[in-house]
């Protein structure tokens, strides 16, 4: 590998001396630095995590007798030579993943290599080195043995890639052409997140002049969780992928302001669309007057009637606010032309750019179809109840209307107290003005609590390209959240997107999804119970005297045994459970702290969502159901995120649900 980043650094300065015309040199020159610049932030690992073996017979065709190490990157003496490494996404590593006893495709013997967490794939930091005979001889499958192995270990910091243990059915998800949209329905610890990744990865490799110039964006639910995933793509060979928030993708001022649960959602609602669009196109009017344009020695009038009849049209056109403005006056400059070509012959460009540069033109183009930013529309939206009420009629309730108005009009736009629920509405008005630049793909993790409003957001940048949905409806933990993806898919766009369950666990043990799936009973959701293929696991619930001192004896042993442990609460309970800990000795750091020597994190329940640990200490199920509308559903993502040990302290009773 280290020859691979000095051959790249060795081509950047060869490049320089190529002849070729300027932009081709640059063009090559970029290429070649981008390419370097890659090989070197490409993070240290092992170069190699697989071995396929292929067996003597004639079906096997071009493998045929052929040894290949499978690995994140393609690794090879020179660019020409063949590779010593194949990358994990070319044709030939499916198989590595879809080989199997009963059907091997034509593999003798797959192995799978093991490294010790930190590695850089030196010999002796070999710590495991399985082979799977899938010929006759290999009738015994040992593949759940191998992938138990590898998804049990003790988990430390950020996710770590699942490359090395995919299933054929997760194979199959990641494999899938650029222009298919699909959603993934998937129980918690099914890899959905993983395989979303791994998606992304795997078109950017197949797909690399397309994507490049389109784009591919990853959203995630909260900055905690991105800081988690961060190192994923990375570690598969991708470095320059954005990796957004909804939030981010939204943002255009500063958030000053915090709504109301009323008002968040009112504006998070699909009939908020409606709402907006009225508030914009209500400023579109045709002046009575005529449009008399001087061009020199003549004047040429157009009628209110014809100018009432190229508004009309051009609404029905229904084509984004500004180019509808600009046909407006192409429309009108062109009845000008009309006239002027019957008395005075053909006119020339630069002619109809002086017309549609005119004052009358300008004045009436100003008047029937006015500039207008999304600022200006919201504010005067939001500052206005009789602006609003106009707006809103037949569509919200006066008291949602009532939810909506600022108490306090702001001087101007910059001073306005702009939430972040304010976010979304300037987004669709600026999506109604212009429609924004859209991505190639785009993979939304924890699908299932993007509102309405959020939906058509990454709808609108994704419009010309596919989507890769990910999410479980027993997850949905916003007011908004969906409990139906074919409506969920209608909001993004997608409505003809494939829904994909996945119901084996890999990460959660039986133990902890039997808890799970008694909580998933009482949710008002269809989705499928969820099963594990771990039989390990070790669940404890235990009524308490003080559930906070409880939880503090809980970590403390915890921390007796390998692995990350998280201490999870109503938010509310937090902070204080995070002094108790400290007061005790024990070292713990906050949510999304990654990086840190620390074994345990004191998370609040609300960020708990994608995340896992070995062992996840619940503190008071009453308190955490009670903090939120959706509270059940909340307590259902805490107690998965535990892949090894779950230990629920209360003092309180429990939830019925969870009490069975």
């Amino acid at each position: 590998m280290a020859r691979q980043v000095e051959d790249a650094d060795e081509q950047v300065v060869a490049g320089e001396t190529v002849s070729g015309d300027g932009a081709s040199a640059e063009a090559l020159g970029r290429y070649l630095r981008t390419r370097a610049r890659d090989m070197r932030e490409e993070p240290d690992s092992p170069l190699f995590f697989g071995r396929l073996d292929f067996d003597d017979e004639p079906e096997t065709g071009d493998h045929r007798r052929q040894r290949y190490y499978i690995g994140r990157r393609r690794v090879s003496e020179h660019p020409s030579a063949p590779p010593l490494v194949v990358d994990w996404r070319a044709p030939v590593s499916r198989t590595f993943y879809q080989a199997r006893v009963a059907e091997p495709l034509g593999v003798e013997r797959r192995r799978r290599f093991g490294w010790a967490p930190g590695s850089v794939g030196e010999p002796e930091d070999l710590t495991g080195l399985e082979d799977e005979r899938l010929d006759a001889a290999g009738a015994a499958d040992a593949e759940s043995l191998i992938v138990a192995a590898e998804i049990e270990r003790p988990r430390h910091g950020p996710m770590r890639d699942i490359v090395a243990t995919i299933q054929p059915e997760q194979d199959d998800l990641v494999r899938g052409e650029l222009g298919d949209s699909v959603c993934v329905q998937g129980a918690p610890g099914s890899g959905k997140t993983a395989v979303g990744l791994h998606r992304a990865a795997y078109l950017l490799y197949t797909y690399p002049q397309r994507l490049k110039r389109s784009g591919l964006l990853v959203i995630g639910p909260n900055r905690t969780f991105l800081r988690y995933i961060a190192e994923v793509l990375p570690s598969l060979g991708e470095i320059d992928v954005a990796q957004l928030t909804v939030e981010d993708v939204v943002a255009r001022h500063p958030v000053k302001g915090r709504d109301s649960q009323a008002a968040a959602v009112v504006k998070q609602s699909a009939r908020m669309a409606t709402v907006l669009r009225r508030a914009l196109y209500v400023r579109v009017r045709v002046p009575e007057e005529p449009v008399v344009v001087p061009d020199g020695s003549y004047r040429w009038r157009v009628g209110g009637d014809e100018l009432a009849r190229v508004v009309e049209e051009v609404r029905a056109q229904a084509s984004a606010y500004a180019i509808g403005r600009e046909h407006v006056r192409a429309r009108v400059v062109s009845l000008v032309q009309d006239q002027a070509e019957r008395r005075a012959g053909p006119r020339s460009a630069t002619w109809q750019a002086k017309i549609g540069r005119s004052k009358p033109v300008k004045a009436f183009v100003d008047a029937a179809w006015p500039a207008l930013r999304p600022e200006e529309v919201v504010a005067r939206l939001l500052s206005d109840p009789a602006v609003l009420a106009e707006a809103a009629d037949g569509v919200l309730e006066p008291a949602e209307q009532r939810a909506l108005v600022w108490q306090k009009a702001p001087r101007s736009e910059k001073s306005a107290p702009w939430s972040a629920d304010d976010m979304v509405l300037l987004d669709e008005v600026a999506g109604l003005i212009e429609r924004p630049e859209g991505f190639g793909h785009v993979v939304v993790d924890e699908a299932q609590d993007l509102s309405p409003m959020q939906c058509r957001a990454i709808a609108r940048r994704s419009g010309f390209g596919s989507l890769t949905a990910l999410g479980d409806l027993a997850q949905g933990t916003a007011p908004w959240a969906a409990r139906d993806w074919a409506e969920q898919l209608t909001h993004l766009g997608k409505p003809e997107a494939a829904v994909v369950p996945l119901t084996t666990g890999f990460r959660v043990p039986a133990a902890v999804m039997q808890v799970a799936n008694r909580l998933l009973a009482a949710l008002d959701v269809r989705v499928p119970p969820a099963r594990s293929l771990r039989m390990d696991g070790e669940l404890s619930v235990r009524r308490v005297p003080d559930a906070a001192v409880a939880a503090v004896d809980a970590v403390r042993g915890a921390l007796r045994r390998e692995g990350s442990v998280a201490l999870i609460a109503a938010d509310a309970d937090v902070e204080r459970l995070t002094g108790m800990l400290g007061q005790a000795g024990i070292e713990a750091v906050s949510a999304g702290e990654f990086g840190s020597a620390a074994r345990v994190t004191v998370m609040p329940a609300t960020l708990a969502k994608g995340l896992e640990y070995d062992h996840v200490v619940v503190v008071e199920p009453a308190a955490i159901v009670e903090a939120e509308l959706r509270g059940l559903e909340r307590l259902y993502v805490v107690v998965t995120r535990a892949v090894s040990r779950l230990d629920v302290v209360h003092a309180r009773e429990l939830p019925a649900a969870l009490a069975g």
